[in-house]
């Protein structure tokens, strides 16, 4: 009896296979939290916030995304968050008013927005489930949205193991 050659069905199939871990943005992350500015982490007292900004090293932040947001439940007025920016944008690379968790959801929204979905047209698309970073949720419902009107049908998890998603329906 001879052996038949091993044959790996899902190199040879047609599937193409999405992961979003690859569109983890590059952004080098600084982290500024308004509630280390706060009296007893509740109130924002305007000349001990501007007086703090104006002594507060902003060099740290060159060539990197500053994150912008308030972890305690304080009401911050929106003049605060302009100051930072004033103070920052000589320094950072870009500012954004939110936490890591904001950025990465606003950031894969944009990516998956600006995606070229002609090559994925009339194509058996399975997006990766596993990854090492902290890919949002809410990217998977995205690119499932942009994906569904064109793709022939998506899967989810691996070429090996999948969960049918979505399948267009013969005509």
């Amino acid at each position: 009896m001879s052996e038949q050659p091993l044959v790996n069905r899902i190199k040879a199939s047609s599937l193409i296979t999405l992961d979003l871990e690859k569109f983890y943005p590059k952004a080098d992350l600084a982290h500024f939290d308004i509630k280390d500015y706060l009296f007893r982490e509740l109130l924002l007292r305007e000349k001990d916030f501007r007086e703090a900004l104006s002594e507060h090293d902003w060099s740290q932040y060159r060539s990197k995304t500053l994150l912008v947001y308030c972890s305690s439940d304080a009401i911050i007025p929106i003049w605060a968050y302009m100051l930072v920016a004033s103070y920052a944008t000589p320094y950072a690379e870009n500012l954004f008013q939110g936490t890591e968790e904001d950025f990465l959801e606003s950031a894969y929204h944009d990516i998956i927005k600006n995606l070229d979905g002609s090559q994925f047209e009339d194509q058996r698309i399975v997006i990766k489930g596993c990854s090492d970073k902290k890919v949002p949720l809410s990217a998977y419902l995205k690119l499932t949205q942009k994906l569904r009107p064109i793709a022939k049908s998506i899967m989810f998890g691996e070429p090996c193991s999948t969960v049918p998603i979505f399948k267009k329906p013969k005509n």
